[in-house]
């Protein structure tokens, strides 16, 4: 509906119903996403034709699409992987490494496994030492933040602890998404 007009043919708001009219629809939140629409009362802002924006400092817009975030892998997936019924395309093990070698180690093999069309992979963790230490398992605690970082998520589709034919809480299945043509 146009704030401007009413239905009746012939009249026009007022400044208090349009100030009304306004404040009633800021605190509306629409169906879709869109760009907030300008105040009523100021005209929208335009740059002078011909104008560069790169010279004015404003980025240029971009059509990438945002990577969605990473989850955890859909009922039936994880039921064929426990099963044995689903390919593990390949698996890697930090065993024995320290927290930046096994990083650098997991980065580098989900990039190369992604490139080489691997779509489910096996990250074997180990379950830490046995006791009291505070510090157990401290790849298998790191091992979700790095899957879900930035530097992965581009690779990295969902993720989720494997089953016990797998590993168990020491390993983890990782989904990987598509890589691009």
């Amino acid at each position: 509906m146009n704030p401007e007009k009413s239905r009746r043919p012939g009249r026009t708001l007022s400044r208090n119903e349009r100030e009304l009219w306004a404040s009633f629809t800021r605190v509306i939140a629409p169906l879709r996403a869109k760009p907030a629409p300008a105040p009523l009362d100021e005209p929208p802002q335009r740059a002078p034709v011909g104008s560069d924006p790169s010279a004015s400092g404003a980025r240029p817009q971009t059509r990438e699409k945002p990577v969605p975030p990473v989850t955890s892998l859909d009922r039936r997936l994880r039921q064929r992987l426990n099963r044995g019924r689903a390919d593990i395309d390949c698996r890697i093990d930090l065993h024995g490494l320290t927290q930046a070698q096994a990083h650098d180690a997991l980065v580098g093999f989900l990039r190369t496994a992604r490139a080489e069309g691997a779509r489910i992979v096996l990250v074997i963790t180990g379950k830490g030492r046995r006791g009291g230490d505070f510090e157990r398992g401290v790849l298998r605690r790191q091992i979700p933040f790095w899957l879900r970082s930035p530097q992965l998520r581009d690779a990295v589709l969902g993720f989720e602890t494997a089953g016990p034919a797998h590993g168990g809480d020491g390993a983890f299945y990782v989904l990987l998404r598509r890589a691009r043509s």
